[in-house]
């Protein structure tokens, strides 16, 4: 059977994706990948099928790989209830190594575009930017602080009384986890969960004192306080190893996922959702190499809680460049992706000589022609191409992994809106230990 059948030669335009929107008309979850995190044709596109998403299919939010109160600053901003005078200042949260992720030229426009498009709605009916990362344990205490100082000053006090545990440990969550994972008497686990506890408790009383208006803001600060929660386990388990802090995360985000979901439908929206993130998240982790060392990630948890319900998409490239960084809060660079190795996807992809193309992963032809395993190419925010094969590949099955593959045979880098990345201590760089 040949694989030529099972592709569509892609010609940058919106028709490119009209066999993902088809199969997407009766999924309430769209996964779009990404195979780096640097790469402008992936950011593009995937805003790209996302815009069709919600124009077509009254997709209701797009959820993405970034912690919830700095996507909560573009979700505010988007929906025209924000104090930000444009995009670019709706995008200033995004002030920690890797910039370049979110405040990137791509992101820019998308943000542009999704305001446009919700100031031709009601206000009932507008798309929302929201994060599902855990990282930012100390940005989120601060949201939580913030919403009770308005709607309950005595349980303001007792959060601030819970919260201080982590003071003890300065503004490194770092050093907590690393502290706590040897002493569970220092431990703040008692204190985040009770903090999560008495909020979501106290979540119907605000609601019925304040009517409809504050029922956006209550479900944002429960969730603020449970990304707090599983933060404080995800820097404790940090230090125990990789498997172990991968699942809390992708565990976390694929929870926010189903959170999100709920909310929306409570408010008699769909809750179909848009979901950005690295393939290596999104992408089905049972068909790779992951599974064996004990990890599972989002996309697994959204096929077996929601099965057909899910449609992944995920991305690839055999060569080009790509912003990333050499080591961790260093400078963004334009770096040169080396050419794919022997036995990966990337390679067969190329030798094709079909250039680039859409590649349905349910056709016959793709799936007696893809059985054998290969390796894959993922780039985080760190790229080494002089340690590649041990950095940034990955042994799958990749008809298993996605329903579709976009390849793209060479890319182009992203553009950072700022090209040297601002650091702080307060907060851990995103996607920190495994750059994915």
């Amino acid at each position: 059977m040949s694989l030529l059948r099972a592709i569509t030669p892609l010609t940058f335009s919106p028709t490119d994706y009209d066999p993902i929107i088809a199969r997407a008309r009766d999924r309430d979850i769209v996964l779009i990948g990404e195979a780096s995190h640097g790469t402008h044709e992936f950011y593009r596109m995937r805003a790209e099928i996302t815009r069709r998403l919600i124009t077509e299919l009254d997709y209701s939010a797009v959820v993405v790989e970034a912690d919830w109160p700095d996507a909560n600053r573009v979700n505010r901003y988007v929906r025209g209830i924000g104090d930000d005078r444009d995009a670019v200042e709706a995008l200033e949260s995004f002030e920690r190594f890797p910039q370049w992720m979110w405040r990137n030229a791509d992101v820019l426009d998308f943000v542009g575009w999704l305001r446009q498009h919700n100031d031709s709605l009601p206000a009932a009916e507008r798309v929302g930017f929201h994060g599902m990362d855990l990282y930012s344990l100390h940005g989120s205490i601060g949201a939580v602080l913030e919403f009770l100082d308005d709607v309950d000053p005595e349980a303001a006090r007792r959060a601030r009384y819970r919260y201080g545990c982590f003071e003890h440990f300065g503004e490194d969550p770092q050093a907590y986890g690393y502290a706590a994972s040897f002493n569970l008497e220092h431990s703040c686990e008692e204190q985040a969960v009770s903090q999560l506890v008495e909020l979501r408790r106290s979540a119907a009383r605000y609601a019925r004192n304040d009517g409809q208006g504050l029922e956006d803001e209550i479900f944002f600060a429960e969730q603020n306080a449970r990304l707090v929660s599983n933060a404080e386990r995800y820097y404790r388990s940090m230090f125990s190893g990789r498997g172990s802090s991968w699942n809390l995360r992708d565990t976390h985000m694929a929870d926010t996922i189903d959170e999100l979901r709920a909310h929306l439908r409570r408010q008699g929206r769909p809750g179909k959702l848009a979901v950005w993130a690295h393939n290596s998240h999104l992408g089905d982790c049972r068909a790779t190499e992951m599974a064996r060392r004990g990890e599972l990630n989002v996309g697994q948890l959204m096929r077996e809680q929601h099965g057909a319900r899910v449609l992944s998409v995920g991305f690839t490239t055999y060569t080009g460049t790509v912003t990333a960084a050499s080591d961790w809060d260093a400078p963004a660079e334009r770096k040169t992706v080396r050419p794919a190795l022997p036995d990966s996807y990337e390679l067969l992809f190329h030798d094709f000589g079909a250039g680039d193309f859409l590649l349905d992963c349910a056709a016959p032809e793709a799936r007696a022609a893809l059985a054998k395993p290969r390796l894959e190419r993922a780039i985080g925010v760190i790229y080494r191409p002089e340690t590649e094969r041990v950095s940034h590949y990955f042994k799958c099955a990749i008809v298993e992994q996605f329903d579709f593959v976009l390849h793209i045979d060479e890319t182009r880098a992203v553009e950072p809106l700022e090209r040297e990345a601002v650091t702080h201590d307060d907060e851990p760089p995103e996607t920190y230990p495994s750059g994915l």
